[in-house]
């Protein structure tokens, strides 16, 4: 049983990268944790080394019947989930034409459809409580588009949208949605967590084979340190009114500023042609 004041968290994909290092901070700080595991067996160690204040849940994101029954169980045993993590991802690399259809389909099972499953189950009790706090791990890829990360994007820029739209229909209930955005993160995304479409397409290599050859170089050098991250994750949700997008890391916070100056000269230089585009006073008139 928990205690008066802790908080339960229910955090996707705990076994690997941010939802290990978090389900460590939460722990230290004293709140239950409810993790997923994809493993039976890591899910065992999980619950054969800890205290009464994790459990450990063997989950597969994009099964709706394995979330209800792991959300099941963390509410007959907890009580209530006071914050959800939908961290569980990957990232699907390559050119968008080149990428099998399956392989597409699975990436947007996994990082939107999960998560948008996930949010269904465990809204009608934070909605119970009136009181709640969601936190979506996108990417700084759900700003920015880069030229091997297509479908990665795609999914993650999906995310985003529900994330802020979700932030919009519940903020009057007292729950809070949080999208979070890394950049490159020290965490197992840019190696064994992804999957990579080399192109055999000639015309793509001075792009997308130039950028999956950086992602592949820079994995394991990554300047992003995955116990900060999460300690700015825990911390976000102590806040009283907290952001509805808060990047991590000194690229991320890079990227979306420079996301922002292009767009605006894009805007602004192009007005003359996108604006004009309603109906007139006179014509509303008719």
């Amino acid at each position: 049983m928990k205690r008066e004041n802790q908080k339960v968290w229910f955090i996707t994909g705990i076994s690997t990268g941010f939802g290990k290092e978090l389900a460590k901070v939460v722990e230290d700080k004293g709140d239950v944790v409810v993790g997923t595991f994809r493993s039976e067996e890591q899910m065992r160690k999980f619950n054969e080394g800890g205290t009464h204040n994790r459990l450990g849940v063997q989950v597969d994101v994009t099964s709706l019947s394995q979330i209800n029954q792991a959300v099941e169980k963390a509410i007959h045993q907890f009580g209530q989930i006071d914050v959800l993590v939908n961290n569980a991802g990957y990232g699907s690399l390559g050119s968008i034409e080149e990428i099998p259809e399956d392989e597409i389909r699975k990436q947007f099972d996994v990082n939107v459809f999960g998560p948008i499953n996930l949010i269904k189950v465990v809204l009608p009790y934070m909605r119970k409580r009136r009181s709640g706090h969601i936190l979506n791990v996108t990417s700084i890829g759900g700003l920015v588009g880069f030229p091997s990360s297509g479908v990665y994007n795609g999914s993650k820029f999906a995310l985003e949208g529900l994330g802020e739209s979700l932030a919009l229909q519940v903020a009057p209930l007292g729950i809070k949605v949080t999208n979070i955005e890394p950049g490159p993160f020290r965490t197992d995304w840019a190696g064994r967590s992804a999957t990579f479409v080399q192109s055999d397409i000639k015309d793509y290599k001075p792009t997308i084979g130039k950028h999956l050859e950086g992602i592949s170089n820079l994995n394991g050098n990554q300047i992003g340190d995955p116990v900060r991250a999460a300690q700015a994750m825990f911390e976000i949700t102590q806040v009283e009114t907290p952001p509805v997008h808060l990047p991590l890391g000194a690229s991320a916070y890079k990227g979306v500023r420079q996301k922002w100056l292009t767009m605006q000269t894009e805007i602004d230089s192009f007005e003359h042609i996108g604006l004009p585009t309603d109906y007139t006073e006179e014509e509303q008139l008719k």
